[in-house]
């Protein structure tokens, strides 16, 4: 059962994944963050090994957690390797996205790699986001509501995948959705009592 969340930098996958697999009481992986537990900051690997030797740990870190199962958070330029490409097609893709404006708030004085301003963040947006909407069987973009509520909807979805017998399918065309669809075909509340939420 592995869940694959992707996207460009900064548009909140590892934050908001986290809450998901909380929902879905399922193991939450961070390529990026086992990348730099092993060999140390990822700007310090890309300043002295440069990008082929960081994609090289990346994709044996990707083999290892996607063999691990739960929800796992590629770093955004993950997908780029073929071989995950073809990995993804036994898993569920989330795609995250968010806005250039939402972005440049998020980034403040983080060092990203090939990401130092949103400039450059813009530019592989539009490099990327082809082969993004090609992988994902769901979108969701993340530039204005609360993490917890996107969340919600992450989670909504993924169990709804399960109960419907898709998760072993395949990328399928018949259930590749937008959020804002998502959203409309969601039944109304149920009666029943008031449920709490972490803060």
């Amino acid at each position: 059962m592995t869940i694959v969340i992707i996207g460009p930098p900064a548009a909140g996958k590892t934050r908001i994944g986290r809450r998901v697999a909380k929902l879905l009481d399922m193991a939450f992986t961070d390529t990026d963050k086992q990348i730099a537990a092993t060999n140390g900051p990822i700007p310090a690997i890309f300043e002295s090994l440069g990008e082929p030797a960081f994609r090289a740990l990346e994709r044996a870190e990707v083999v290892t957690a996607l063999a691990g199962g739960g929800i796992v958070s590629f770093g955004g330029g993950a997908v780029l390797n073929e071989a995950t490409q073809r990995d993804l097609d036994g898993c569920l893709v989330v795609l995250f996205t968010a806005s250039a404006e939402a972005v440049q708030k998020r980034l403040g004085n983080s060092r990203r790699p090939l990401v130092p301003d949103i400039e450059s963040w813009q530019r592989l947006v539009d490099a990327r986001h082809e082969l993004y909407d090609s992988l994902a069987d769901f979108t969701i973009d993340t530039s204005h509501r609360k993490a917890d509520d996107i969340a919600d909807d992450v989670a909504a979805w993924i169990t709804e995948q399960f109960e419907a017998g898709q998760f072993q399918a395949g990328h399928s065309e018949t259930r590749r959705r937008d959020a804002q669809q998502f959203e409309a075909e969601k039944p109304g509340p149920t009666p029943g009592p008031a449920q709490g939420r972490d803060s």
